[in-house]
Parts: C-alpha cells; structure tokens; sequence
C-alpha cells in the first residue's frame, strides 16, 4: 500500500462519514457561479448572511465569508466533500456537529458579543426549512411572550392587529413566528383583559 492510500485511509477514519458538513466561502476566492456549483448537486443547503462585520480576538476585521451547511441524503467522505470545497476554492470541509446550532451561529443569535447578522438572511436552498430549525426552544418562547408582553403594556397596545402590524415590521424574526404558529391565543387573550380593563375602569 503506498503512503498516500495509508494517508488517504488514515484521514478518512479519523475524519469520519457524514451526513452533514459544512465550510466558509470567501468572496474573494471563490468562482462567481459557486452557488449554481452547489445547486448542480440538487442537494439541501444553507447559507448564512455575509459575515462583514466579524472581528477576530485582536480586534482585526476578519475578511467577509459565508458560512455553509451541506445536507446530503447519505454519508459522505472527508474526501467525496472536498471535492466540492475545492471547486469553490473553500477551505477544508468540516464535520457539522449540530445542524440547528450552525444555523443559529448563522445570525450569531447565541452569541451577543458578536457581530448580530439578520435570520431573514439566511438562504435556504434545495428546500431545507429554516424556520424549523431556528424553532425555538419552550424556554426561549416564554421570554419571547414575555417581552411582547411587557410591550404591550409599555405601548399601551389593546388590539392584536397593532401588535401584529408591529412584529411583522420590527421583529419579524421571532415575535411575528410565534404570533403566527403558537402564541396568538396567549396574546389575545392579554390583549382582550386589557380591553376588559380599560372599559370597566
């Protein structure tokens, strides 16, 4: 057996199969046509905002980059991935550990310290469903009905439709979901006590 098979056998084992990997594309390097390269596959995938705004631990501006997911139907090699890496002129493909938390990492919505990019960014394609990954968690929606609450009350809101008119401008990426999947009836019904109160008092 030559080196390069020894090699080739010795990364593939460490490295793994797959179903999910991802990488960074940099604009500068890579081909103009590098999402149609990717489409050509007919493979889901995800697409993160461009990163411009990301400073590295110097306080340097690190250079603008996409983040990607690769969702393939099957597992996939180290070596069947960078195939693909290498035609985008992208650095080494890497494992992904977590689908929902790389999307979330997309908009740095866990990480406050970080440049904040927009959820409505993110591109899905092949047909991934976005809005199922970045679904969030029961904890995560108490505070979100929390917060609408809160601001009800501050605003002095009474009808569902202004609070609705509100989140589909300036918070169509987590009040206006929940409004629209789960917690219309919870708000309503807030907004209908407050009506209550108004009138009897």
């Amino acid at each position: 057996m030559s080196k390069q098979e020894r090699d080739r056998r010795y990364d593939e084992k460490r490295v793994g199969r797959t179903r999910n990997w991802t990488c960074v594309v940099y604009p500068e390097s890579a081909p103009s046509n590098w999402r149609d390269i990717i489409d050509d596959l007919h493979l889901e995938w995800v697409e993160s905002p461009l990163h411009d705004k990301d400073i590295d631990a110097d306080g340097k501006s690190k250079k603008p980059h996409w983040h990607i997911i690769l969702l393939y139907d099957s597992v996939k090699t180290f070596e069947q991935v960078k195939d693909l890496t290498d035609k985008l002129s992208a650095p080494v493909p890497q494992k992904c550990g977590g689908v929902k938390g790389l999307v979330r990492y997309m908009a740095h919505l866990d990480n406050p310290e970080k440049a904040q990019y927009s959820v409505g960014d993110i591109v899905a394609h092949g047909g991934v469903d976005i809005a199922s990954l970045l679904k969030p968690s029961s904890s995560e929606r108490y505070s979100l009905i929390a917060e609408m609450m809160d601001f009800v009350q501050e605003q002095n809101i009474l009808e569902m439709e202004d609070l609705l008119v509100y989140a589909r401008h300036n918070r169509f990426d987590d009040w206006f979901p929940l409004l629209c999947d789960n917690s219309a009836y919870i708000m309503g019904a807030f907004l209908k006590s407050r009506r209550h109160r108004v009138r009897t008092n």
